[in-house]
């Protein structure tokens, strides 16, 4: 009986370790992600979604945090060059989102700079790291925006191969880019992610937008006729991860909704969704230009855009009704 008690128990504590050491084994396995900018809006979004996908995620931060069970924090300094560079070395793919906010402060000559700068500086401090030690990444996947087409209206819409602007908001993009495309010339595959409007909960435009439609004194902006091209942030999200599973994935590819909304149209929407209709009048486009100069032009223009490259490849989007969406959005 003792024996037979103790072959049994012997089983069990076998079987115990054969699981234990298979979960190690595929903990081992998971692909690691490097995110910049992982804190930020989308960023905080993307890392839940990597980890319930089954990746590792890194993260590159000015300070350093406590490592969770899937999230690895590393540190680095884009204006003196720093990196951490096992961050990079780790890494089986990069998801480059790091970058000043565009929308945060008036586009003065100094702060131009820091916006063009925190892109495309950041870009050349992890290639510097691929560089010195050979890294092989699968995979180097860069935010861009839709404001490479310029800050401009019209009816013409825009696909991935029409021409960039030479406007403030064009000559970001492409240095974006640019600094992007240099990880394609050593032979890593590269995605660049052209987003619009990025629309989710407790944050992105909409943090801005609430308060004043709360108390119904939301109205739309200039002409009202300037297009928004927008994306659910978890559709987004779920580009970035197509980016990194699909090899056929390569090159620039528009990342928001092909549905006519115009500045208008939004606005009109979200004051439905909180149960009233607009009476006020638009806000004028000299009064806007008066308070934020130049960057006025992110709410007084905008391009229509094609997303049909992204379908081709077979991704759907999960949300393509406005007001649906901002139901989601302002849902508590």
């Amino acid at each position: 009986m003792f024996n037979k008690t103790s072959v049994m128990l012997n089983k069990n504590l076998i079987s115990i370790f054969v699981v234990v050491a298979k979960s190690k084994k595929l903990s081992i396995m998971k692909k690691n992600v490097l995110i910049t900018g992982g804190s930020g809006f989308v960023g905080k979004h993307l890392t839940r979604v990597l980890i319930d996908s089954g990746y590792t995620v890194s993260i590159l931060s000015r300070s350093k945090r406590a490592d969770t069970v899937d999230i690895f924090y590393y540190t680095w300094d884009i204006q003196n060059q720093l990196i951490e560079e096992e961050a990079v070395l780790k890494a089986d793919y990069v998801i480059h989102l790091a970058g000043a906010n565009i929308a945060e402060k008036r586009w003065t000559k100094k702060r131009k700079e820091i916006v063009i700068n925190s892109r495309k500086r950041s870009s050349e401090l992890i290639l510097s790291v691929v560089k010195k030690h050979n890294k092989k990444l699968e995979a180097f996947v860069s935010a861009s925006g839709i404001g490479i087409y310029g800050a401009i209206n019209g009816e013409a819409i825009c696909t991935e191969n029409s021409r960039p602007a030479n406007d403030f908001l064009g000559m970001v993009c492409q240095m974006w880019e640019a600094a992007a495309d240099q990880f394609a010339q050593v032979g890593i595959r590269t995605v660049k992610v052209r987003t619009g409007l990025v629309l989710g909960k407790d944050d992105g435009i909409l943090n801005k937008l609430t308060p004043i439609f709360k108390l119904r004194l939301g109205s739309a902006i200039g002409s009202g006729k300037q297009y928004m091209p927008w994306i659910y942030v978890e559709d987004l999200c779920g580009i970035y991860l197509e980016a990194l599973k699909n090899p056929n994935m390569n090159g620039a590819f528009n990342a928001a909704i092909n549905d006519n909304t115009t500045n208008d149209s939004f606005s009109k929407t979200l004051a439905k969704v909180y149960g009233y209709s607009i009476r006020l009048p638009n806000v004028p486009s000299f009064l806007l230009k008066l308070v934020m100069g130049e960057m006025s032009k992110l709410v007084v223009t905008g391009r229509r855009v094609s997303s049909e490259k992204i379908q081709g490849l077979g991704f759907h989007f999960r949300h393509t009704n406005l007001e649906n969406t901002l139901k989601i959005c302002l849902s508590k």
